[in-house]
């Protein structure tokens, strides 16, 4: 599928988060939305249902289901019932209700750091303890430690939340770790929370994603799976996204504590048309996106590799690169880099300062101005 991901969108004055963080002469490369056009198919489907002119309650139907039971058979070798499905507005709101769902006032949720905020700061929010498990480096790989996080817990710890892809530092879970990782939760009894938003940005071509509640009969009964199209086909503005819970004592608690505060699913029509779509017939332009995203982090990681007090490991997965700037000891490298013309996301948001987030879901020529611009402000500090 011949999609022209070179050209350059123009995003001002469109009421855009990314564009509009920034004064006007910074490249915003911070909040993960892409600044490619979505799929045609999308686009047209979206035509066609503004084009009906009324736009009322609706209900996610049953062919937008099936479509996502076949997706996970197709792509992740997983079955799935159309029941096990609900829908909500967005995966954060999920994080936080499978915080209060889970874990009761006080309790322990474990969370990876450095990972997404929004896995940090839902614990505080619904007054749980947050017990971090670290990252550390195994073979020039990032490994979570679990050794440590076992000195860490106790019986009141009931929750853990797992980002896989990881995101910030791309990492994807082999059926080894999820395994460790399955075996640890079974000796815990711990519910896991599993945020799989970026199963679908695979860079690295002998990587696999592998859903965690697909390993055991254990995982499967005992996790939530968060996902949604959002960050593959860039339609993070719609606001729809979905869980997949196999058990239904667990589904039941989800939807309980939902109840009332979070929006039932039938206000998002146009999520609806767009993900039926993007299911239907976006892989062509997903396998299209994939490749331009390889080609712009190999010449990303060549570039910050062979910056002075920069380094970055390969990703596995997603469109976010993790950056090493310890080296260069700043004050405040986010507030460094956005002063010489570059927006990123500040480390200490996940959870470690020594680090930037840079989002190379762009056109390759506003990601070379953005190296251009880091390599300057470091020559000239």
């Amino acid at each position: 599928m011949s999609i022209d991901f070179d050209n350059v969108i123009d995003r001002t004055n469109t009421s855009s988060l990314k564009w509009d963080r920034f004064a006007s002469d910074v490249i915003p490369l911070w909040v993960a939305d892409m600044d490619f056009k979505s799929a045609p198919e999308i686009i047209e489907a979206l035509h066609e249902r503004i084009d009906h002119g009324v736009f009322g309650y609706t209900m996610p139907d049953g062919e937008l289901e099936q479509l996502v039971v076949e997706r996970c058979r197709n792509l992740y070798h997983w079955d799935i019932e159309p029941e096990w499905i609900v829908w909500m507005p967005g995966l954060v709101s999920a994080l936080n209700v499978c915080v209060r769902a889970y874990a009761g006032k006080r309790e322990g949720v474990i969370s990876p750091i450095p990972v997404y905020y929004p896995f940090l700061t839902a614990p505080k929010l619904a007054n749980r303890e947050l017990i971090g498990v670290e990252w550390i480096k195994s073979d020039g790989r990032w490994m979570l430690d679990l050794d440590g996080l076992e000195k860490k817990i106790n019986s009141s710890t009931k929750l853990l939340m797992l980002c896989n892809p990881q995101n910030p530092n791309g990492r994807v879970f082999t059926r080894d770790e999820l395994k460790a990782l399955e075996q640890f939760c079974k000796k815990h009894n711990l519910i896991v929370c599993s945020d799989e938003v970026h199963c679908d940005l695979i860079l690295d071509r002998h990587a696999e994603h592998i859903p965690y509640a697909s390993i055991s009969d254990y995982a499967r009964d005992h996790s939530v799976t968060l996902m949604s199209p959002s960050k593959t086909f860039n339609l993070a503005g719609f606001g729809c996204a979905f869980t997949i819970i196999p058990d239904g004592k667990v589904r039941h608690q989800f939807n309980a504590t939902r109840s009332g505060i979070v929006p039932s699913p039938d206000s998002t029509l146009i999520g609806y048309a767009a993900t039926k779509a993007a299911y239907r017939h976006g892989e062509p332009w997903r396998q299209s996106l994939l490749d331009y995203l390889r080609g712009n982090h190999d010449y990303l990681m060549e570039q910050i590799n062979s910056i002075p007090g920069l380094s970055m490991e390969p990703l596995q997965a997603t469109y976010l690169a993790w950056i090493d700037v310890s080296e260069l000891q700043l004050e405040d490298p986010h507030q460094f880099f956005e002063q010489a013309g570059v927006g990123l996301s500040p480390g200490k948001q996940f959870g470690d300062a020594n680090y930037l987030r840079l989002n190379f879901g762009c056109s390759r020529s506003i990601l070379e101005e953005a190296i251009g611009r880091i390599k300057t402000a470091i020559i000239n500090r």
